[in-house]
């Protein structure tokens, strides 16, 4: 069987149902991730545009948009097992330009930003009471990168109880392999995953 037919054999790739009530979260599009001076960074500027018309569209709707960010206290760099990893998180202090999200984005001062410790938006912050108190029903996620902390804020996303939509253009990873390999497996068990012209449509017809 080809690769498609083991996947659909096996019961995967289902139709995501779409609710009513939507929220953009935008993953980790800080400076330190955009802006390609910093090591951590990748080319995200098609990324962001695409990203900023469907935020648009959402607050003028009047739904949520959320912004994430990973930003660590000097004291916890030594002390996480993660940045002994991954350790070019370790310039992400507080307080530093790396942490604040890029202004290509669109942010607007009544947009939320969360910050983590970590890969998933979910883990150890407010994500999830934010999304529940606005009655959120349907999370689309956008942001860097594809395969970190895109895929686990989807994962935990679809866990935590949301319907996901993953617009492929408004995601942005250092390397096409990883990107591709991690929106194809999404796309598979977690989340419908599309592009912004049908997340934007879906978005107005509401």
């Amino acid at each position: 069987m080809s690769q498609e037919q083991t996947y659909k054999a096996a019961g995967f790739g289902a139709d995501v149902p779409r609710g009513t009530r939507p929220a953009i979260v935008v993953v980790d599009f800080s400076y330190g991730f955009t802006d390609l001076q910093y090591p951590t960074a990748s080319d995200a500027a098609a990324q962001m545009a695409a990203t900023k018309r469907l935020c648009d569209i959402a607050r003028a709707k009047g739904y949520p948009v959320v912004f994430t960010t990973i930003a660590y206290h000097p004291g916890e760099v030594d002390k996480l097992p993660w940045l002994k990893v991954a350790t070019g998180m370790r310039a992400l202090i507080e307080g530093t330009r790396l942490v604040e999200i890029d202004a290509a984005t669109g942010i607007q001062p009544q947009d939320a930003v969360v910050t983590k410790k970590g890969a998933s938006s979910f883990f150890g912050s407010t994500l999830a009471a934010l999304l529940t108190g606005a009655g959120t029903d349907t999370v689309v996620v956008c942001g860097a990168t594809t395969s970190g902390c895109v895929r686990a804020t989807v994962v935990d996303a679809v866990q935590t109880g949301f319907n996901v939509l993953v617009p492929a253009d408004c995601c942005a990873d250092r390397a096409q392999a990883p990107h591709d390999a991690n929106l194809y497996d999404m796309g598979q068990k977690y989340a419908d995953v599309t592009d912004a012209d049908d997340i934007a449509a879906w978005l107005e017809s509401l």
